[in-house]
């Protein structure tokens, strides 16, 4: 049993090197702030879609911004569990993020092609992180990418489907 200096934190000794655990944790931070943004954006066009298909999206909206709300955490803990500070603010996220801001209030259609968008770029951020989890041996991270790689390409298609004649 090793003794505990009150002075300083406890190592963390999961089987992951301090660098490993680095840069997965930077790569779990542009998910974190792809994802926020996402759900930010998302939950703004649900408030403000109209038009003929205002109930389906209106609720299709709502259900994706809650499930991304909830992703926020899983993501954030992760970075806490691998000995990082997670990313919370609007200005770090601004600049981790790769979704663009919206400005103004698009139309239904424009609102759906942005999501859509931002769906898939979360998905290539977990894709760009998921190789680094891979080779350092970080089945924790790898499965929550996995996770969360499925639910974005589910969500991307069931909103383009919306888009065919």
């Amino acid at each position: 049993m090793s003794k505990v200096n009150n002075n300083k934190p406890l190592p963390i000794n999961i089987g992951l090197s301090e660098k490993d655990r680095q840069k997965i944790a930077g790569g779990l931070s542009r998910m974190l702030a792809d994802t926020y943004t996402l759900y930010l954006k998302t939950h703004n066009f649900h408030w403000n879609v109209t038009g003929p298909m205002f109930q389906t999206l209106h609720q299709m909206f709502m259900a994706q911004y809650n499930e991304s709300w909830l992703a926020v955490d899983s993501l954030a803990e992760r970075i806490r569990v691998l000995g990082y500070p997670a990313p919370g603010s609007y200005k770090e996220f601004a600049g981790l993020t790769t979704i663009k801001e919206s400005e103004g209030v698009p139309n239904a259609r424009e609102m759906i092609c942005q999501l859509v968008e931002g769906q898939e770029a979360v998905v290539r951020t977990a894709r760009a992180v998921f190789p680094l989890a891979e080779k350092a041996g970080d089945q924790a991270t790898a499965d929550l990418l996995t996770q969360r790689m499925m639910i974005h390409e589910q969500n991307a298609w069931m909103l383009r489907s919306l888009l065919e004649e």
